[in-house]
């Protein structure tokens, strides 16, 4: 054997008490597990190197089930952010904007719509232009840990016609459908959206449904940030599981939340929703972080009508007095789709990060209105982040009870001060609401985290404890294991998390990231 871990607690992800146990690893599988006092004559496994995990769990890797690590895979290999929490797979491509599949033109448009989630990309070689492509780089340079990818519908519709806000032409539609096929021949796991993003949002549930059929024809999944979080939240999570009956495509609930003072204590109203759909048959996870303020850009509250023609033709309107008049009308007193329906409370709105230096600043404060949002959008040509305080707590805390339930960060890593949830969501579930609040047991709390997104993924050898499964491993201390990130120092990594495994190699050492690039992309094998 190559290790053998001895008389550590394993928590191996079904949901069921843990267990002390000797669990050995050679040739990055789990290749036998002991359990404490086994039968007489079962040997205790020997291995060319043995580590005492006395006062640990042993789990399964955590997996990602939403993040932005698109370019930050390319740009740092260490990738700490995630690997010190326990991250082994992220899944990207998220909210319906990425840098596959693309043209020219298009990769041009999608960098700067996303410069705030991902940094201008100028020091990223972009030699790709497929799902497939982007998927062998990331392969071919080495990659911190493992990587899947959602084809991003935002990104397909700007490839097929642009920035038109307008239903698409039946082969603009034959065009979409193709490159979606495209991308889940080429390994994608399924599709996203960004429907409060341009251009994603402007297509009509019939495309979608559309596009969702093509997902489906590969048992792929269908993710959506739906129309909206705040004012007809629940009408937008019914349009979600109505359209994917329809289509018969999987469906998975990105960042599920209900969020605005209109939604206050609503959450179980959407489980409500979503157990109905799950007795009726149809097949539905969903995933949430653990704090209650989002994070986006500060484009995105603007109204979708203000963003057609693209980021060039958005600035322009900024530049007009009369349309800039008309899109602080939209936005403070009618409720910008944008801003999902609510009529913006600048307040809530913290600068989170900028591209230009001489905005630094702005870091840190609140908006205090219109005027200085403006400036900003211009200033930073639309590359500003922004934290959200329109979260509830007992809302949070309902929805991570839910038995379908998985764990995703929603990770940003821009900006000088991004979301601590890009640093802390997985020790922050483990260490707040397992040990301090008792909001989840341990053995549930992994199960969220582990077992519950590789079923979703469809991933046959990873998300448990299990002999023959990929020895992507998570060593942590229960009694300690907590988030450091905070909002005044969101870069902090965690505490009580010493070790992980990459398929059977440490990425994570006594606490210090190794050198080791030991991820790969998991791709989905087409049907037949």
């Amino acid at each position: 054997m190559d290790l053998v871990f001895r008389d550590a607690e394993v928590v191996d992800g079904t949901g069921a008490p843990s267990y002390r146990a000797d669990v050995a690893i050679d040739g990055g599988r789990i290749a036998a597990i002991v359990k404490e006092g086994a039968a007489a004559g079962c040997q205790r496994p020997t291995a060319r190197r043995v580590m005492d995990a006395e006062g640990l769990a042993l789990s399964p890797g955590f997996i990602d089930m939403h993040a932005h690590s698109d370019l930050a895979l390319l740009r740092d290999p260490d990738h700490s952010a995630k690997a010190a929490q326990g991250v082994t797979l992220e899944v990207l491509g998220q909210d319906g904007l990425s840098y596959a599949p693309v043209d020219d033109r298009t990769l041009a448009e999608v960098r700067k719509a996303i410069t705030g989630w991902n940094g201008s990309g100028d020091d990223i070689d972009f030699d790709w232009r497929t799902v497939g492509e982007y998927l062998d780089r990331l392969d071919r340079q080495g990659i911190a840990v493992n990587a899947a990818y959602l084809v991003p519908q935002g990104t397909v519709r700007m490839y097929a016609m642009g920035w038109d806000d307008r239903p698409a032409t039946e082969s603009e539609l034959d065009r979409m459908r193709q490159l979606v096929a495209e991308g889940m021949e080429q390994g994608a796991v399924g599709m996203s959206s960004g429907l409060t993003y341009t251009p994603g949002m402007y297509a009509p549930d019939a495309e979608l449904t559309e596009l969702c059929r093509v997902v489906a024809e590969y048992g792929g999944y269908y993710c959506p940030h739906h129309r909206s979080y705040g004012a007809g939240a629940l009408e937008a999570y019914e349009e979600m599981v109505r359209l994917t009956g329809e289509a018969g495509c999987a469906l998975h609930l990105a960042h599920a939340t209900m969020n605005f003072g209109v939604n206050k204590g609503r959450a179980p109203e959407l489980l409500s929703l979503l157990d109905e759909a799950l007795a009726a048959g149809s097949d539905i996870t969903l995933d949430s972080y653990p704090y209650t303020p989002g994070c986006t850009t500060l484009v995105a509250v603007l109204p979708s009508w203000a963003h057609e023609g693209g980021p060039e033709a958005l600035l322009a309107r900024l530049r007009d007095e009369a349309t800039a008049e008309r899109i602080r009308h939209h936005l403070e007193e009618l409720g910008s789709d944008g801003c999902h329906g609510v009529p913006v409370e600048w307040e809530t709105i913290e600068i989170s990060g900028v591209t230009d230096p001489a905005l630094a600043d702005h870091v840190g404060r609140r908006v205090d209105g219109w005027p200085t949002a403006r400036r900003l959008l211009l200033a930073d040509r639309l590359g500003t982040t922004i934290l959200q305080h329109v979260g509830h707590e007992e809302n949070v805390r309902a929805i991570m009870r839910h038995r379908v339930h998985t764990g995703g960060s929603d990770g940003i890593l821009q900006g000088t001060k991004p979301h601590p949830r890009a640093y802390g969501t997985f020790p922050e579930y483990l260490g707040r609401y397992v040990r301090e609040e008792s909001v989840l047991t341990l053995e549930e709390c992994v199960a969220h985290l582990t077992s519950r997104p590789a079923t979703r993924l469809r991933l046959p050898d990873r998300g448990l404890v299990r002999e023959g499964y990929r020895a992507d491993l998570v060593l942590f201390d229960p009694a300690t294991i907590a988030s450091g990130s905070t909002y005044e120092n969101p870069r902090a990594l965690p505490a009580g998390i010493p070790h992980v495994l990459v398929d059977g190699r440490f990425v994570m050492e006594d606490g210090r990231r190794t050198d080791t690039l030991a991820g790969r992309t998991i791709r989905r094998t087409p049907p037949g």
